[in-house]
Parts: C-alpha cells; sequence; structure tokens
C-alpha cells in the first residue's frame, strides 16, 4: 500500500477535482439535514467514479487520445458531431467557469477560518488566489502540477481525518448508512447533487487526457488501474467523513447549516477552536486544489475536440485555462453566492452524466480503437448500472419537478 501511495498520479488529479468547496459543502448539508442516511449515495458514487475513471484511464492510455478527441474522430461523419462539440464546450466551460468562482470563494473561506474575517480579505483572498492558481498553470510542467496537487490532496485528507477523530462520530450510524440505502422526505436533490458532486463528467477527459500524458504503453495499465482505484477511493473517503463529521455534530445537535462556512463556525463552541482551523486548511486545500484542475480539465477538453494542441504549454490550453480563472474569479468577486451556484451545477452534472457516460461506453466498445482492451462484457454490465441508476435519480427529479 506504501508503495501504491508513493506512486499516485493521474488519480490524484480527479480526487483534486472533486473534493472541492462544493463537494464539502453538499457533503456538510447532507450530514446536517439528514444524518448518516445518506451515506450510500457518496459510496456508490465512490464505486461509479472508480468503474468509469478506469473506463477513461484505459481509453488514454491504449489509444494516446483524450475523451473528446475520440468522440470527434468517432463521430467526424455524423450529423451528430457538431451539437456533440456544442454540448461539450457548452457544458464544460459554463460549468467550469461557475465551479472555478466556488473554488476559489472556498479556498478563501477557508483562509478567513484561519486567520479570521477582515475587511478586504476575501477579496484579496479571491485575487491572491487566483494568481497563485494562474502561476501554477503558466509556469509548472505536468508532472509538477501533478506534484501540486498530490500535495494538497494529501493535506485535505489529513485535515478532515484529524476532524473526524475530533468528533468522533457513530461507526454503528455509519455503517447503517453505507449499507441501507434509503432516500429521506426532501432528499433526492441531496442525493442527486452528492453523485454529481463525485461523478463528474468532466473527470473523464481530465483522466484519459491525464493518463496519456503520464503513461505510454498498455503494460501500464495494471498500475494505472491502481492509481485510479486508490486515488478516488481516498476522495471518497474524505466525502464520507465530511458528512459523518457533520451528522455527529450538526444533526445530532440540532443545528441548521447552510453552508461549509457555518460548519467552519458553529464547530467551535462544541469542540473548541481546532476543529475551525482543521475545516479552515480542509477548505483551502479543496479550493485551491480545484482551482487549477477545472481550468486544466477544460483546456484538454475544449482543445481536443477543437482539433487544437492540448500541450498544457501551448498558446490555446493556456487561453482557454486561464479564462476559465479569470472568468471565475469575476464571478467570485461580483457578490454571486457560489454555493448556490456549485449546488445547481452539480444537480445539473447528475442530469447530464448519464449521456456523456453513454458517450464513454460507446467510445469503449470501439475494437478498432482499443483492441483486446475494449469492454468486456462485465465492464458494460457495471457502466450500465451506473447510467441505468443515475438516469432513473434524474428523472426521478424532474418528474417530481413537474408534479408527475
Amino acid at each position: 500500500m506504501i508503495t501504491k501511495l508513493r506512486n499516485l498520479g493521474p488519480g490524484v488529479l480527479v480526487t483534486a477535482a472533486f473534493i472541492g468547496p462544493g463537494t464539502i459543502t453538499a457533503c456538510t448539508l447532507a450530514g446536517a439535514n439528514f444524518g448518516y442516511a445518506l451515506l450510500w449515495a457518496l459510496l456508490f458514487a465512490t464505486l461509479s467514479t472508480i468503474i468509469l475513471q478506469e473506463m477513461a484511464v484505459r481509453l488514454g492510455i491504449v489509444a494516446q487520445q483524450g475523451l473528446g478527441e475520440v468522440l470527434v474522430n468517432m463521430f467526424s461523419a455524423s450529423v451528430f458531431k457538431w451539437p456533440l462539440v456544442l454540448l461539450i464546450i457548452i457544458a464544460l466551460y459554463g460549468g467550469n467557469s461557475a465551479y472555478e468562482a466556488g473554488n476559489l470563494a472556498g479556498a478563501a473561506i477557508g483562509i478567513q477560518a484561519i486567520v479570521g474575517e477582515t475587511t478586504g480579505s476575501y477579496t484579496a483572498s479571491i485575487i491572491i488566489l487566483s494568481i497563485v492558481g494562474a502561476c501554477i498553470l503558466l509556469l509548472g510542467s505536468y508532472k509538477q502540477i501533478e506534484k501540486v496537487l498530490i500535495g494538497l490532496v494529501s493535506l485535505m485528507g489529513l485535515s478532515f481525518v484529524l476532524t473526524f477523530f475530533f468528533v468522533q462520530p457513530s461507526i454503528l450510524d455509519i455503517f447503517k448508512g453505507l449499507v441501507f440505502p434509503e432516500i429521506p422526505e426532501g432528499g433526492l436533490l441531496t442525493v442527486i447533487a452528492l453523485i454529481g458532486t463525485t461523478v463528474v463528467p468532466y473527470n473523464l477527459f481530465l483522466h484519459a487526457a491525464a493518463a496519456r500524458n503520464h503513461w505510454h504503453s498498455s503494460e501500464q495499465l495494471s498500475n494505472a488501474k491502481s492509481d485510479t482505484i486508490v486515488s478516488i477511493g481516498l476522495g471518497g473517503l474524505i466525502a464520507i467523513l465530511v458528512v459523518s463529521t457533520s451528522a455527529a455534530s450538526m444533526f445530532a445537535h440540532g443545528l441548521s447549516v447552510n453552508s461549509a462556512a457555518d460548519m467552519a463556525h458553529q464547530f467551535e463552541p462544541l469542540f473548541g477552536s481546532w476543529s475551525k482551523y482543521l475545516l479552515g486548511v480542509g477548505l483551502f486545500a479543496a479550493g485551491l486544489s480545484s482551482v487549477i484542475t477545472a481550468p486544466l480539465a477544460t483546456g484538454y477538453a475544449i482543445c481536443e475536440v477543437l482539433k487544437l494542441s492540448s500541450e498544457n504549454k501551448g498558446a490555446a490550453f493556456r487561453g482557454i485555462s486561464l479564462s476559465v480563472i479569470a472568468i471565475g474569479s469575476l464571478l467570485a468577486l461580483t457578490g454571486v453566492k457560489p454555493v448556490t451556484v456549485i449546488l445547481l451545477a452539480q444537480f445539473a452534472n447528475g442530469l447530464l452524466l448519464p449521456i456523456v457516460a453513454c458517450f464513454l461506453l460507446y467510445a469503449m466498445n470501439n475494437k478498432q480503437l482499443l483492441g483486446k482492451y475494449a469492454n468486456s462484457l462485465k465492464a458494460n454490465i457495471l457502466g450500465g448500472i451506473v447510467v441505468l441508476i443515475t438516469a432513473g435519480l434524474g428523472a426521478k427529479m424532474v418528474f417530481s419537478a413537474l408534479g408527475i
């Protein structure tokens, strides 16, 4: 296990991407409002992420292409090519710009939880974080960016593990929440948000491109699979710890919470100032790691579908990535509540996921492209189950909204 942890690679990018302030917020709200009841949704989401991301990694290594590039090539002679390109650009560029606002705001809230709130500190934090994120993307090679994200994920994981042991949630209640699925009244939107914030469609594009850059031979598929399982498993564990901690501290004591910032502040009278600082560090690490991965994923995906150079030092890649940071920074500074935007974006992701997953399954069954590494029957069944369940939950939410 120690060797596997030392050899973590592209999988950490996915973990850094989905464990952002939006995930921390969604998990906090899930625990505060429903206790341990929705932990099963995170377990399902984590296993689903591993299933789909393993496919994306296999595609990137064997085909040495990103998912966007593969899809555009497969649909090159189809009338669906440009609608597909338009869907990818709108969903990823628009959605990730909104995510970036929340990532910056979440990291800034983490800083304020540590150093205290002063006049202008929020604005200054947003600006500094935007500059730091831009510099990492501009000056760092892929390997350097990967190392930065591994460090941030490690810091984030340590923060939430320490907070978990400090709060001491009920292990029996955690077990029940993981293995006995239920959707409490009013909990469907939260279930979809938890799945949407974990099984993120843009991570399929990010992971395939990152795997292509990190590994170059099908003989390395075993290492890539281990990296995927360990990295995403750690991310899922962090999310479960956040829900459990919130359930023990908020739900059990009847405290209301509207954001992760409230969680950090309300921990202090119950568990002392250390909880606030630990959560502040976790929010900061979660925010900054996602500040880097959101524009990174957008740059890879859009460059691939538009047939531009997807090298992370290329002009097109840098321009797209930096524009995501710039738009996100402006949104964060305009006073728009990023938590609301992110929760809605996560809900939209939950609805978009079945579509992107279907495209991935279609690509993974292309034997001309993947040969013997195309999906097996088992992989197709597991992928199909993920698609059916996520599509069913999304349809149920739409029908509920329509009063059907």
